[in-house]
């Protein structure tokens, strides 16, 4: 984006956390620039999953707790709703991915709605129930947001894991080097052959992000059969193939880490967090960064809740990391 376009999408990422009307005049101005602009900009349309990365990356910048909910391909324009300071966001952008619109407004509004509205809490989810439910954290192994989620994740999976389905997944896509790709092949391989040990490791791991200290200090591993594990998993899904191959990185700048990309694709996984319950995606402001919101949302998706969500889990994360999601 040229310098003129980066400093109007600041200024509209600013009005997205004032009220509707306060900002319909810049809106409308932008409406306005698009029509001018689009005439003679590229017609070349970005995948969904590249245009939210795009406007995640420029929202972070200005927000550091900036995180990616969902992306809607609404015809004519992406829709990609963003979590900024705890509220949702939406913003329509082209598909190209040059142009930022923060939001449509229909011609029909009522031009009385003037009184700015006081932030509201987010709206409950609406998760389906079942016998057993099924909850997914996908993360991105380094992403800030990934471990800090996985660290309240933890305690609620070692609660519920006898009750539910509840596993950690991975984003299909790494923006935190080798190192998160190598990282990611220990998760991803633990919890599959040796999810007594997973839970031990990974508590070691979110406090401080090194494998090798973690993997030396939980008892019970099998590093012949860890090895095997992510050697096979590596041939499989070609990830170091697509690793060594920049030409196949995403936006040419992000190594592919397809080993649960069909998920991905299933469940409209974007980045680093994601939480999905019963095929339901979660908003991030709904359980950050407290254990047991966490631990009450999945309960929630019983038919009949086991006496196991009627205990508190003691500890939660801090207020999160410092810096954006991983998107």
């Amino acid at each position: 984006m040229t310098t003129q376009k980066k400093n109007g999408c600041k200024n509209i990422l600013k009005g997205l956390s004032q009220n509707y009307w306060a900002i319909s005049t810049i809106i409308l101005a932008v409406l306005l620039v698009i029509v001018l602009v689009t005439s003679g900009s590229s017609s070349t349309t970005m995948n969904a999953k590249e245009v939210g990365q795009r406007v995640l990356s420029f929202a972070s910048a200005q927000y550091p707790d900036a995180g990616l909910i969902s992306i809607t391909d609404n015809g004519q324009f992406y829709e990609v709703v963003l979590s900024i300071n705890g509220q949702e966001a939406p913003v329509q952008v082209t598909k190209d991915g040059e142009n930022l619109i923060p939001q449509l407004i229909p011609l029909t509004a009522r031009a009385t709605q003037e009184t700015p509205s006081e932030p509201s809490t987010p709206t409950p989810t609406n998760i389906p129930k079942s016998d057993k439910p099924e909850a997914q954290l996908y993360v991105m192994s380094h992403c800030p947001y990934g471990v800090e989620a996985q660290k309240i994740f933890m305690p609620v999976m070692e609660l519920l894991g006898d009750k539910t389905t509840i596993q950690v997944h991975f984003v299909d896509y790494a923006m935190h080097g080798k190192l998160e790709i190598d990282d990611n092949n220990i998760e991803y391989c633990l919890q599959k052959e040796q999810p007594e040990a997973f839970i031990s490791f990974m508590k070691c791991f979110v406090e401080s992000e090194d494998s090798t200290a973690c993997l030396n200090s939980t008892s019970g591993i099998d590093k012949i059969k860890l090895d095997s594990c992510i050697d096979s998993t590596d041939k499989q899904y070609k990830i170091t193939e697509l690793y060594n191959d920049q030409s196949t990185w995403l936006s040419g700048r992000y190594p592919q880490y397809p080993v649960e990309a069909n998920l991905n694709d299933q469940f409209g996984v974007q980045g680093s967090e994601s939480f999905i319950i019963n095929g339901v995606k979660i908003s991030p402001a709904e359980y950050r960064w407290d254990a047991n919101k966490m631990k009450d949302l999945i309960c929630n998706a019983f038919n009949t809740a086991p006496e196991e969500c009627s205990q508190t889990i003691g500890t939660s994360s801090n207020d999160g990391p410092t810096a954006g999601d991983c998107s």
